[in-house]
């Protein structure tokens, strides 16, 4: 079914705080508009609001047809307990709702009730896939390798083996509007390049919240920027490289239309005092040299100041004339950088034959040193063993055979995939003050505020922050304690696009010793690593 989704007017915030307002915008058959703006724009709850999970605070959004299905797929997929992999794609892709209602549907017309909703109901779940569900699900999680079976329990996945039936929901998906938050999440680089060609091949309209730079060149076709700080909306054609080239732009010229202005302003100003000075110093001269038998003179001078007085009203009309540029607001930056301790030995960690055996996986043997100052990029997919790697050099991982070695003084600075530290019920500052308990309250908060955490966020429950946010809090936390060796799992997750940058040059910056996991192709070009560790099936290689 070709859909177009239509939202007018739309209007959304946060208490006193607005997101957006007067939003216009169409998804058209073909359209993949990708979603940019800052963590906290409001990009996650304009798709909510388009897929009617939250009411428009102003507007409204319709469908045409009325009975097209939209398809919003949450950057963290839930994962309920006691449901199954077969379940958790049933109801990612609308199919199980649909047979839910077909099943009432079809009881309500056995006892008598009219068939039209039966064949509405009907209609539905044959257009979301649901006659042939089972049989492509089986094709899809065999394809993507996902390695279980429809009736494993979604809570026993790893991280990995949950992104990659997230991505199988998606490629088992019909519906007719599209609308992804942060669907590379957690996905490796075969897993990103299945989303983009599915991406890419939909003839059914699109938005896609996304931080992969790449990800984004590669498939949309324009791009919608929700600009919090300048509270404007602009949308941009010709792909992700043309918006970043227009933007550029867009901004420049604000800067000179604003500086012109302002020049012109100031010069009229300065005219018109100018002038109103030599018509006060005229009257003065006046007074001072009046006679009465000087007639001619008192004229002459009296119509030298009202010419004067004249110029400067001409003046000051010229300036209530000007047309208005308002100065363009100065953009929140983060200024990130990664407090460096005190370095450490030669040696930094070092596995030697060391093997780690989780259920039915199995990681090593590995030997491996990680020298001062190595940076060191960790690739491999999804499952392969990255993370258990990780744990293995940090100490964290029990061994079954072989041995670890974390050097003296060795000080780690992490954000995991979970971001881990703020997941409780404690108050993000009370979290965030335990791990650093010399610093007084104040300093806490001025920190964090630099990350873009302020009051309001601080004095929440840190479970309660968006993943960005809490990857913004585990960013701060480097910045509050120094660290010689930094350890990244998937920092790019969650994180908006500027803060990507931020965290790219701090990186740039940071002396000590540096293990990136990361699917991010953009950040491997930018961060200068030294060494590179292939993960395959619990196998470690350098090349």
């Amino acid at each position: 079914m070709s859909a177009t989704l239509v939202a007018k007017g739309l209007a959304a915030g946060h208490g006193d705080r607005i997101l957006f307002d007067d939003l216009d915008l169409v998804v058209a058959p073909g359209d993949v508009i990708g979603l940019v703006g800052v963590n906290g724009a409001g990009k996650s709850t304009l798709l909510r609001t388009l897929a009617g999970l939250l009411p428009a605070e102003e507007g409204d959004v319709r469908l045409n047809p009325p009975t097209a299905t939209v398809g919003y797929l949450p950057q963290e997929p839930e994962r309920r307990p006691g449901e199954t992999v077969g379940e958790f794609l049933a109801r990612r892709t609308g199919v199980a709702e649909a047979q839910r209602t077909m099943d009432a549907e079809a009881e309500a017309l056995a006892n008598g009730a009219d068939g039209e909703a039966y064949t509405v109901a009907l209609e539905r779940w044959l257009s979301l896939g649901g006659a042939d569900f089972d049989e492509r699900a089986v094709a899809a999680i065999a394809e993507i390798g996902l390695g279980v079976g429809l009736d494993q329990e979604m809570v026993s996945l790893s991280g990995g083996q949950a992104a990659r039936a997230g991505l199988a929901s998606l490629l088992l998906s019909r519906y007719d509007i599209f609308l992804l938050d942060e669907p590379t999440n957690d996905l490796d680089l075969d897993g990103l390049a299945r989303l983009e060609a599915f991406v890419g091949g939909l003839r059914t309209g699109a938005i896609v919240i996304s931080h992969d730079r790449e990800f984004l060149t590669r498939t949309v076709t324009s791009v919608l920027e929700l600009d919090l700080h300048q509270q404007e909306i602009r949308e941009y054609g010709g792909g992700y490289g043309a918006y970043l080239e227009e933007r550029e732009l867009a901004r420049k010229h604000a800067r000179e239309a604003f500086e012109e202005f302002a020049d012109t302003k100031s010069a009229l100003e300065a005219r018109a005092r100018t002038q109103r000075g030599w018509m006060d110093k005229g009257v003065r001269n006046a007074r001072r040299k009046a006679t009465d038998n000087d007639k001619i003179g008192r004229k002459l001078r009296a119509e030298s100041s009202e010419k004067q007085a004249a110029k400067a009203r001409q003046t000051e009309r010229m300036i209530e004339r000007l047309d208005v540029v308002e100065e363009p607001r100065k953009e929140w930056e983060l200024r990130m950088e990664i407090a460096a301790a005190p370095r450490t030995g030669a040696v930094v960690a070092a596995l030697t034959n060391a093997v780690v055996t989780r259920g039915g996986f199995t990681l090593g043997p590995v030997t491996l040193e990680i020298g001062w100052a190595d940076k060191v990029a960790i690739t491999g997919a999804n499952g392969a063993g990255k993370s258990t790697l990780l744990a293995a050099l940090l100490g964290r991982a029990e061994l079954t055979s072989g041995s670890a070695y974390l050097g003296p003084g060795v000080v780690v600075g992490e954000v995991d995939q979970a971001r881990g530290l703020f997941l409780g019920d404690e108050e993000l500052l009370d979290a965030f003050s335990r791990q650093v308990p010399d610093w007084p309250t104040a300093e806490v908060r001025t920190l964090l505020a630099k990350f873009g955490l302020r009051s309001a966020h601080v004095l929440r429950p840190a479970a309660t922050l968006s993943p960005g946010e809490r990857t913004r809090a585990a960013m701060a936390l480097l910045q509050a304690r120094g660290v010689n060796l930094l350890v990244l799992d998937e920092p790019t997750n969650h994180l908006d696009l500027p803060a990507i940058e931020q965290l790219e040059a701090a990186l740039a910056e940071y002396p000590g010793t540096l293990l990136l996991v990361t699917h991010d192709r953009k950040m491997l070009d930018a961060v200068a690593t030294t060494r590179d560790l292939r993960v395959d099936a619990g196998k470690v290689s350098e090349s």
